[in-house]
């Protein structure tokens, strides 16, 4: 019986360390600006979105004048919510469309 309240306790102890390395490194992540939190979500910004979309900022610019992205401004920088940008995906882009490269006739 004895050794069954050591198991539990140790269990218990483990979790409790290990909760809080989970939260230590949660910590880190927002500290470290790896990945930029607002609310809980995600934040990208305009190299990560023009990497993710393979577009150049000036078509972002256009995309947030036409009202198609919505976006944040935060310290004078630029952000978009992950939320968002699925959205816009969803909405402007086509699923399993492929467009073949034609090569120019002579």
């Amino acid at each position: 019986m004895e050794d069954d309240n050591i198991k539990d306790f140790m269990q218990k102890w483990f979790e409790q360390f290990m909760g809080r390395f989970d939260r230590l490194d949660k910590f880190m992540d927002i500290m470290s600006g790896r990945h930029n939190v607002l609310n809980g979500e995600r934040l990208l910004d305009n190299q990560d979105l023009c990497q993710m979309l393979n577009v150049s900022k000036r078509t972002l610019q256009r995309y947030r004048s036409a009202g198609e992205l919505t976006y944040i401004t935060i310290h004078h920088k630029i952000f978009y919510t992950e939320k968002n940008v699925e959205k816009f995906i969803r909405d402007h882009f086509e699923e399993g469309k492929y467009r073949e490269n034609k090569e120019p006739s002579d």
